[in-house]
This record gives C-alpha cells, structure tokens and sequence, in this order.
C-alpha cells in the first residue's frame, strides 16, 4: 500500500465519524494552544525579567574584579577599567557601559541619620543605563564636574527630612579602615514609583568615593546591550578577552533570587504543559482505540488478504498524521491571537494588585506584563499536535496489528 493510498484511506477512516474527529481535532488544538500560551508567557516573563534588571542598573552583564561573588565587597577595583570601559563604548553592540564604585556610608542631618550604600556614577552614562535615577522630582541629576554634591532618593530625604540644596554628613570607611566624613550639598531627589527603591539611592560622582575612600578606580561596570540576545555570544567574547583577574557575569548570577524565581516559574509551566498533553494523549487513545474496535473486521479481512502489519501500522499512523496536523492548525488559530494579545498589550498587573509598580531585589518591575511571541509558535504548535497523535496512536495500532482474522471475522463476534 502506497503512501498516497493510506493517506486516502485514513481520510476515509476519519470522515466516517465526522464528529467524533472534529471533537478529536478541537481537544488537540486547545490544549496545544493553551500549552503555546503559558510557553509564550514564560519565555515572556524571563526576557521581562532580564530587560528589568538590565535597565534598573544590572546590565545585561557587569565585569567584576575575580573574587567578587563569593563575599560581595565594594572594596575591590577593576585594575586597567578605564581600557575596558573604553573598549565596549566602541563596541556598536554595546548600548551603554556605565562604571560605578561603591562604599557602604552613614547620613545624617542634624540629629537625623541613614545607612546606605553610596555609589559612585559617571554623571553621563548612569542615567541611559539605569532606569530608577531618572526621574528626578527636586532639583537635578549629577552632572559632569560635579563635586562635593549627591542625589538621594525620595524615601531617604523623607527619614533625613532634607531637600535640595541642604547639606549631609557622610561618614565612610577608608582603604585603612579609619573613618572619612565630608559634607555633601543635596543636588536633586529622584523617585523611582517604589519607596522600598527609593530608600537605596544615593549617587555621587566617581572621583567623590575615591576621595573619601582613597581607592581610586571602578568597582565593576555594568553594560547595557542593543539586543538582549545578544548577552551569550557577545558576553562570551568579552569575557574571552579579560584578563584572569577580572570576571564576567550575566543578570542571573548578580540577581540570582529574581533568576531563580523565574525558573520556578518554568518549572511549573513543564508541569502544565505535560498535564495538558496527558489528558490530551489519553483522549486520543481513547478516540483511536474506540475508533480500532470499531474496525476490527475490517482490519481482520485485510489481515486475512494478506496486507502485513506494517502497512496497517502506516494507515494508523497517516490517521495520526492528519489529526495531528488539523488539531495543529487549530492550535495556532487559538493560540496565536491569544499570544498576540497578551504580547502585544499585556496584563497589568499593578490594576490587579492596586500597585503603580512592583520592586523586587532592588529592580523595579514594569507591571505590565507582556508573553512572547514569534514564528517559534508554529513548529511548536505542529510538534506537541503530532507528537501526541502519534504517540497516542501506537496502542490502538498494535492492538490492530494482533487483530486474529479468525477471530474478527466470526458471525456472532
């Protein structure tokens, strides 16, 4: 039996029950397109979760001195930073590389006083690779040359209750471990939309830690790059050409909690997805073996003309085929608007938890929430439809494949 042949015969097959194979067509397609759906929304939710720590300052990648993970100290530097630094500014897959130095500080203000991590920033390059300092509220943003100046967050002007123009004491910690104070005059107060964020920002120029620290230089530089997908190939050339001392890491291992949130989330949406494909899988076996009961004197009088079993297996698998292939386009037809939807104008979640914005790890997290969506839906969609159809179809065929002819073809059977 040619392949053309089982292809008309297994249609045939299917048009006999029109509905029953309508019905197997739609079950395919829904749970494929729901499967399609929380596939997009997870993908979505890891390139979300990236592009939000790239933009609240994380990079997509930052170069550390070697050693920096284990104990986290702001008091190593980046030997040779400024090469480096210049370097991927030339770099047109670099969208910006901002460098930053930091020291663990106490504010205060008369008898009002704050702990706080200050960081030092380039006044140019902060603001495009750092979303949460560009909203300034009071006054302005560091500029180039500024000294003896800072910008704090509106949660921390509130407990000092300070603004513009007042001055801070700031005591730090030097390179010997004795105690620096300088008085600071308040530039501008930004306001991220998260008091919790709002209470971490304290930004000087790069050259105001060094003098109170006495360690010149940059603690780490976080790049922000054109195409996120670029961060494996490009980051893996840029850490290729390092020095031994010096390392590279990506968003997920400066941010490992918001990483591994996002793989929890993973994990469920496979638990789903298999949940789904089960009950479709049992659904059609259930169909195609009812479907192989139906026909058993008719597989028992071709068994009987002599066709092998692996032909009937061929027919059984160009029905599987067909109803894959139907409950895929389904799928898409249900799936794709779905995830379009969703992608294209997202959920808002602050409307659903009554927050303008959510704030995790110290990054500020856009409450809409888009899924992805591309041209990976459709093979996908093709895969998981035929995948089960044909999986689902082995029993029923094996099962028609050991019909007995005698058996099959008996009067009072």
């Amino acid at each position: 039996m040619s392949h053309s042949i089982a292809a008309r015969y297994a249609l045939r097959s299917l048009r006999r029950h029109s509905r029953r194979t309508m019905l197997s067509i739609f079950g395919i397609g829904l749970g494929c397109a729901i499967c399609l759906f929380v596939i997009g929304w997870v993908r979505g939710e890891r390139r979300m979760m990236m592009n939000a720590a790239a933009a609240s300052g994380s990079g997509h990648f930052s170069i550390v001195p070697e050693g920096w993970i284990p104990i986290r100290t702001n008091d190593f530097r980046i030997d040779g930073w400024e090469g480096i630094l210049a370097r991927l500014r030339a770099e047109p897959r670099v969208r910006v590389a901002t460098p930053r130095a930091r020291v663990d500080a106490l504010l205060a203000f008369g008898t009002q006083v704050a702990a706080i991590e200050m960081v030092g920033v380039d006044p140019r390059a902060e603001p495009l690779g750092n979303r949460l300092v560009r909203r300034v509220v009071a006054g302005r943003y560091l500029k180039a040359g500024d000294e003896e100046v800072t910008v704090i967050g509106e949660a921390v002007a509130d407990r000092l209750r300070v603004e513009v123009g007042d001055p801070l004491m700031v005591t730090v910690s030097d390179h010997e471990g004795e105690m620096r104070s300088a008085m600071l005059r308040i530039e501008g107060i930004v306001a991220t939309g998260s008091r919790e964020l709002d209470a971490t920002i304290c930004h000087v120029a790069l050259a105001q830690v060094a003098r109170l620290t006495g360690r010149a230089g940059a603690g780490e530089i976080a790049v922000t790059l054109v195409d996120a997908r670029e961060v494996e190939g490009f980051g893996g050339e840029v850490a290729a050409a390092l020095p031994e001392e010096i390392s590279l890491l990506t968003w997920d291992e400066l941010r490992p909690e918001l990483s591994a949130g996002v793989e929890v989330d993973e994990i469920w949406a496979r638990l789903v997805v298999i949940i789904i494909m089960t009950v479709v899988f049992l659904g059609i076996a259930s169909a195609q073996l009812a479907a192989v009961l139906e026909r058993r004197r008719e597989f028992g009088v071709l068994s009987a003309l002599g066709m092998p079993g692996h032909r009937l297996l061929r027919v059984m698998s160009a029905e599987a085929l067909l109803l894959g292939s139907a409950g895929g386009l389904v799928a898409l037809l249900l799936g794709v608007p779905a995830t379009w939807y969703v992608a294209t104008f997202g959920v808002d979640f602050g409307k659903l938890l009554k927050m303008d914005s959510i704030a995790m790890s110290n990054i500020l997290i856009d409450p809409i929430f888009h899924s992805d969506f591309g041209w990976w839906l459709v093979p996908l969609a093709f895969f998981l439809a035929v995948a089960a159809t044909l999986l689902s179809s082995l029993y029923p065929a094996w099962y028609a494949i050991r019909t007995d002819p005698a058996t099959a073809l008996r009067v009072d059977h």
